[in-house]
C-alpha cells in the first residue's frame, strides 16, 4: 500500500522498468475500484478505468501524470492509501475477470 501522494511518481518509475505487454493495476483499500495500466509499447499505454466509470484511453507516456491526476480525483477520493500490483503479461480477458477478495 503506498499514499496517495506519492503513487503517481511510484508509477511513473515502476513503468520504467516494467517490460512491454506487461501491466500494473492501482486499487483502493476495499479493491473495489481499479485503474489499470498496460505498456503496450514503449511510446504507448492503455489506461483502463474500472470503479466510478468504465473508460478506456490510449495515451503516450508524457500524458501519463495529468491522466492519473484525473483519475485518482474520481476513483480513490477519499482513499489515503492505494495498493499497486506489478502484473505479468496483459491477456484482456483474464486481466479484467481477476477476483480478489473484497472487503
Amino acid at each position: 500500500m503506498i499514499d496517495k501522494d506519492k503513487i503517481i511518481t511510484t508509477v511513473l518509475t515502476r513503468l520504467k522498468k516494467l517490460p512491454e505487454g506487461h501491466y500494473l493495476e492501482l486499487l483502493t483499500y476495499k479493491r473495489n475500484r481499479s485503474v489499470v495500466i498496460v505498456k503496450v509499447r514503449d511510446e504507448e499505454l492503455l489506461v483502463i478505468e474500472r470503479g466510478y466509470c468504465e473508460d478506456r484511453f490510449h495515451i503516450e507516456p508524457d500524458a501519463l501524470r495529468k491522466l492519473l491526476k484525473t483519475l485518482l480525483k474520481k476513483e480513490f477520493p477519499r482513499s489515503r492509501k492505494i495498493r499497486l500490483y506489478e502484473m505479468g503479461a496483459f491477456a484482456e480477458k483474464d486481466a479484467l475477470s481477476i477476483k480478489r477478495k473484497t472487503l
